[in-house]
């Protein structure tokens, strides 16, 4: 492939390009096209399907991660603290099945979930890396309809606080954009609070959909540092 710098000695000798300063923008503006494609290249896409312990390949050929598998550092993460109980229920209403057409998952992504019973919660690690994210939970109520409450928390954040769970066999998914994570590894943390004013608490999920977002896109400060400094010493 070739790279900047060789685009950049290509460019130098075309007399059309009468300007250096025009040149110099021009392969500066390049750079930061490069670098961003650098970026996009290594976009992060990590799934997790609550209540199973195998991995699930969806209709589109994704594949979710279980979210019974415990936390560690070589893979995609994993449940913290305490292992998370487990149950399923395979029935979605009509209108359940349509919402999870059109939004694009599959019916058996909500059957399941991993809860925990209050006041224990639902905790998961994700190594997601450093950067922004956009996270997209879902969940399949079958057993407490309309009187489960609890909050979502996502890297300390209350993102969605008194939260109560739909209708009987019905799902719900909530979109949480630009979740900026610092440390490598964005933190889950779903607990039942009584504020909500349920009286099931215990919190749960049946997915976890984290990608990077559209907000993350940077060039690389280093690389570009280096190849700007390139592009100075040919002129």
């Amino acid at each position: 492939m070739i790279d900047l710098y060789s685009i950049l000695r290509l460019l130098k000798g075309v007399n059309v390009m009468r300007s250096k300063y025009f040149l110099i923008f021009t392969i500066f503006s390049l750079a930061l096209i490069f670098l961003g494609q650098e970026v996009i290249s290594k976009k992060v896409e990590i799934r997790v399907r609550g209540g199973h312990v195998n991995e699930f390949k969806d209709s589109k050929g994704r594949i979710w991660y279980p979210g019974q598998k415990e936390y560690s550092k070589g893979d995609w993460g994993g449940w913290i603290e305490q292992l998370p109980q487990t149950a399923e229920v395979a029935t979605l209403t009509p209108d359940a099945k349509k919402t999870a057409e059109e939004a694009g998952y599959d019916e058996p992504l909500f059957y399941a979930v991993s809860w925990a019973a209050f006041p224990i919660t639902v905790k998961h690690d994700i190594n997601t890396g450093s950067g922004i994210f956009d996270v997209t939970y879902l969940v399949g109520e079958h057993w407490s309809p309309n009187n489960r409450g609890y909050d979502i928390f996502i890297e300390g954040e209350n993102v969605l606080p008194l939260y109560v769970t739909p209708g009987n066999n019905e799902i719900d998914i909530k979109k949480f954009e630009g979740i900026q994570v610092k440390d490598g590894v964005m933190n889950f943390d779903f607990a039942g609070n009584a504020k909500t004013g349920k009286g099931d608490l215990n919190a749960m999920f049946s997915g976890l959909e984290i990608v990077t977002s559209k907000y993350s896109v940077e060039p690389n400060d280093d690389k570009l540092t280096a190849t700007w400094g390139k592009i100075k010493a040919s002129y």
